[in-house]
């Protein structure tokens, strides 16, 4: 597979940690990204500067990207997967490979897949596993579709960690949301158990009893964190839940608890929009958080 022209469809926190990770790999000839910000008066310059800076070219349109790339690799928000799939589609050249990283369901997968597909390209998911920040183009991806082991082998020679789990497409999504269900509704209810034992007064009572049952995870420090990576990125999250919801849907269960983790990440998001958590360091703690959402709410009468 002889993939040296890279563009990332998406160029968030996300996309340039890839870019910047792997423009100057062994064999990446060239490294661009398109994103609506390059168009958006109130974006276009920073954006363009950042991307001068990283040494990435900034191309005008989805078209450009496409023409361009060898890899096309999408980065967006997880209600846009199959959006951005088919717009690429129209313009995809055959013979490409789309790495699709975003947060979908089976379904949506396939869907998008099927429009990559028609073009003559090669569309390959990813279930990335974990928070991107901490590992960088490090971070662990499991790879689906007839060309994920080829695929798998390119990116592991530039340092990535891929593995490739089926050319069967929707499975390594399947495996994504599934711990999507698991992480993010945890991220949820200690958002919502903490907060309610700060109303309550009994935050000193209630985490040791959690330390006891659970003694490996250190529950106060886990606490902020949860808090803070919901309050920053609680609308990704909630979209992300969304497409958990329709995975446990499309398995013909009722997702009950998967959509009320995408309404309590929403909520969070919410208020971190309205400007609830304005002011709050990088190292508050969670009862700093959990103080602004009891402030912020009004019980109900």
């Amino acid at each position: 597979m002889n993939l040296q022209r890279i563009g990332l469809i998406g160029h968030g926190e996300v996309g340039k940690t890839f870019t910047s990770g792997l423009k100057d790999k062994r064999g990446v000839s060239a490294m661009g990204a398109w994103d609506l910000k390059f168009v958006d008066p109130a974006t276009r310059n920073l954006e363009l500067e950042r991307c001068a800076r990283l040494g990435v070219t900034a191309h005008g349109s989805m078209r450009e990207l496409c023409e361009a790339s060898d890899l096309v690799i999408s980065a967006v928000t997880a209600s846009n997967t199959l959006t951005v799939a088919q717009e690429a589609a129209k313009f995809i050249r055959a013979g490409s490979v789309f790495l699709d990283l975003n947060s979908a369901s089976p379904a949506t997968k396939q869907q998008a897949a099927a429009a990559i597909d028609a073009q003559g390209a090669d569309y390959v998911e990813a279930g990335v596993m974990t928070s991107v920040p901490p590992y960088g183009i490090r971070v662990p991806m499991l790879l689906g579709g007839a060309q994920a082991a080829q695929l798998a082998e390119l990116l592991n020679g530039w340092d990535m960690d891929a593995r490739a789990v089926s050319e069967r497409l929707g499975v390594a999504s399947a495996i994504k949301m599934c711990r999507s269900v698991m992480i993010k509704g945890l991220e949820a209810l200690v958002i919502e158990s903490y907060t309610t034992a700060r109303k309550y007064g009994v935050e000193a009572h209630v985490l040791p009893t959690l330390q006891e049952t659970f003694p490996s995870i250190d529950w106060e420090q886990q606490g902020g964190y949860f808090f803070s990576r919901v309050v920053q990125h609680g609308k990704r999250r909630a979209e992300e839940m969304r497409e958990a919801a329709n995975t446990v849907r499309e398995a013909g269960s009722e997702p009950s608890m998967a959509a009320a983790t995408a309404d309590k990440q929403q909520w969070v998001a919410d208020c971190a929009r309205d400007g609830v958590f304005d002011g709050l360091g990088p190292d508050a703690l969670w009862q700093d958080y959990a103080d602004r959402l009891i402030a912020h709410s009004r019980p109900k009468t």
